[in-house]
């Protein structure tokens, strides 16, 4: 192909991969629309792509509620913390078993091999987390998935790829093992450590089924659950676990609630990922290249 010039399979190729993007685009589009179209216009079947009658009664109906922000504060803790800890846990164990030499790594490297093919179950880890007085706690939402074994593994690979005369230079500097870690190895790291925040943020963000399992209390279930629970109740404005007193109008239609409810737990994924979606390819490529 000479430079500058497109061929026509060239063309052809920009043509289909921008009708499969539309594609792939147009659930976005359709839920947008949705939440900004008028309840009135929305139930008379006159919804268009684009609104018609643009409103936001949906969104105010979902922001109006005071027990929205109490499922946000819990989410924010699940995440925030729940990121840290996953990290510190995944960077610092991923490490260990990178010394084949050390006492007990055949072990742990079977233990992690063991939860990576075999899990407990539910009803194991919900007696599990009960016993240890965990219930109704947002700790019962982080601590059991601190430990993810592939992500011990990709880690573990991406440590072993990186030159072990690095290590041996910082031995010869008289660093230990610690020093080694915080100033060699963590440095090297930033493209993996942003690759599984991102991974680790968006799995707790969404937190849902252990919410519904773990906690009772409506003023700290996570955002998912409030949200769902909301879609299920807002037909009736007579739910048991949501307050709707506060509304002195007839909820909008639960489709229009619905996908309102959809932007707003969307919406910090879609902002964060762009500044991480360099680090996040890379990280995860640098970390499958070696094993």
């Amino acid at each position: 192909m000479t430079k500058g010039k497109l061929q026509i399979g060239d063309v052809v190729n920009y043509i289909v991969l921008t009708l499969i993007s539309l594609t792939m685009l147009f659930p976005f589009f359709y839920v947008f629309s949705v939440s900004l179209t008028d309840p009135d216009t929305y139930v008379q079947g006159e919804f268009l792509l684009i609104p018609k009658d643009f409103s936001l009664d949906a969104y105010k109906f979902v922001l109006g509620t005071g027990q929205l922000w109490n499922s946000l504060q819990s989410t924010v803790f699940i995440t925030v913390v729940g990121t840290v800890l996953n990290l510190f846990f995944t960077m610092t164990f991923a490490y260990v078993l990178t010394k084949n030499g050390m006492p007990g790594w055949k072990f742990f490297t079977y233990m992690v091999l063991l939860i990576l093919f075999f899990n407990a179950g539910l009803v194991p880890s919900y007696l599990l987390i009960k016993e240890l007085g965990l219930m109704n706690s947002l700790w019962a939402l982080i601590l059991p998935g601190l430990t993810n074994p592939w992500a011990l593994f990709v880690v573990r690979s991406f440590y072993k790829s990186i030159p072990g005369s690095l290590e041996e230079a910082a031995y010869i500097d008289g660093a230990n093992d610690l020093q080694i870690f915080q100033k060699v190895i963590l440095p090297l790291s930033k493209p993996i450590m942003a690759a599984f925040s991102l991974f680790f943020a968006v799995g707790l963000w969404n937190t849902y089924l252990s919410g519904i399992f773990y906690i009772q209390d409506p003023q700290k279930w996570p955002l998912q659950v409030f949200l769902s629970q909301m879609i299920i109740e807002s037909n009736t404005s007579m739910g048991s676990s949501i307050n709707f007193d506060e509304f002195n109008r007839v909820p909008p239609p639960s489709e229009t609630i619905k996908m309102a409810s959809l932007v707003l737990v969307m919406l910090p994924i879609l902002v964060v990922y762009p500044f991480l979606q360099k680090h996040f390819a890379k990280g995860v490529l640098l970390g499958s290249v070696k094993g």
